[in-house]
């Protein structure tokens, strides 16, 4: 049976659901309020701010009706309705997690046993399907990266891969970029050679953080594409080595680029980037673009680079690699502060040519709620 309590002085209410007891304060009720007054019928934005709500707001009345929980506040003397899912959708009183490292429920890390496995869609089918495209946005949001394959295989065929869920986001490489050997290169992505497991653009801040990559030429040999989850990697790090992965996290690493005349990029962040309540956040990894590290105390710096060259073994260990060739209308999307990519090198026979591009996440995540509203009985990953 649900239940609600009032706080001596009303400063907070007790809800009891199933046994479970969610306490909310009066002002963040009130500063949550769903009413017309508070709350734009047409955006849901907030109408007041907060220094508009009195400061010495409390509780006088609170009690359920069918589905709803009624609050009256003091000295407003305003009676305000909350729907009782919402507030537990909503509950902030839970039991701290004081463990660092941890990753989002909603994303599944992953490593070689994936690889009979992979996300994938068919290009026709998503563009036709609001149902597929969910699923295969899903598989990004919660793996980190998916396929599309049997696009079509013509120049700038990736902005229409941007088009389902977002838009491009120009850098100095331009809203889109080419993948293939040049004579003075100014990456060394440009180039035959093999590259480490990284992730893109460290040096940028912030970093663009969803990477297309899109096939349009694949004969020469060799050059297939590996991927790894970088949140498995610290996992792994954080139970092999919590000193280590402290280190990695705590400390700021150093990134830059100046590959071109006219582009000089700093970024300074950790290795693995925490939130302020211990979620892993972001990986940001790339010795191509490795500055020298200056954060990092004299006391620690061994041990930082013992972490960090640890950290490389984990990452570069193919059981937790994945690895594929793309054919030419074929392309990956990655959650570019999640997954590194590699490539194996290819030689002068044949050709290989890419295509890339930048977009950022939120616009992915946006489209996918929208689906989730619009296609709620679809099955997800």
């Amino acid at each position: 049976m649900n239940k609600v309590a009032i706080s001596p002085h009303g400063q907070f209410i007790s809800l009891t659901v199933a046994g479970n007891t969610h306490r909310f304060h009066a002002l963040w009720l009130r500063d949550n309020a769903l009413d017309k007054d508070t709350r734009s019928e047409s955006n849901g934005q907030r109408l007041i701010a907060l220094t508009d709500i009195d400061a010495s707001v409390h509780i006088s009345a609170a009690q359920l009706h069918k589905n709803d929980l009624q609050i009256t506040f003091m000295p407003e003397g305003k009676t305000l309705d909350y729907p009782i899912q919402w507030l537990l959708n909503h509950s902030y009183d839970k039991p701290k997690n004081d463990t660092k490292g941890w990753h989002n429920p909603s994303q599944t890390l992953w490593d070689a046993s994936l690889t009979p496995n992979l996300p994938k869609a068919n290009f026709d089918a998503v563009i036709a399907s609001p149902e597929k495209l969910k699923i295969w946005l899903q598989s990004i949001a919660c793996l980190g990266f998916a396929k599309l394959n049997k696009g079509p295989v013509e120049a700038g065929a990736l902005t229409q891969v941007v088009d389902l869920f977002g838009y491009l986001r120009e850098t100095n490489y331009g809203r889109i970029f080419d993948v293939r050997v040049e004579e003075k290169p100014t990456n060394l992505a440009y180039t035959g050679l093999a590259l480490q497991a990284h992730t893109d653009n460290p040096y940028r801040d912030p970093v663009p953080t969803i990477q297309v990559l899109y096939c349009l030429e694949s004969s020469a040999p060799g050059g297939d594409n590996v991927l790894v989850d970088g949140f498995m990697a610290a996992t792994t790090l954080r139970k092999e080595s919590p000193q280590g992965f402290n280190l990695l996290s705590r400390y700021c690493a150093h990134f830059e680029y100046a590959g071109e005349n006219d582009v000089c990029l700093h970024a300074k962040r950790p290795i693995i980037e925490l939130s302020a309540g211990g979620q892993l956040q972001s990986i940001r990894f790339n010795n191509r673009s490795a500055a020298p590290f200056t954060d990092i105390p004299f006391k620690h710096m061994a041990d930082y680079y013992g972490a960090y060259r640890r950290l490389g073994e984990i990452i570069n260990d193919p059981a937790l690699e994945v690895g594929f060739r793309l054919n030419p209308g074929d392309c990956f999307v990655i959650d570019n502060t999640r997954i590194l990519h590699a490539r194996k090198a290819f030689s002068g026979a044949g050709t290989r040519w890419l295509q890339g591009c930048y977009a950022d996440m939120d616009s992915l995540l946006s489209r996918l709620a929208v689906l989730n509203k619009t296609h709620s009985n679809t099955p997800t990953v």
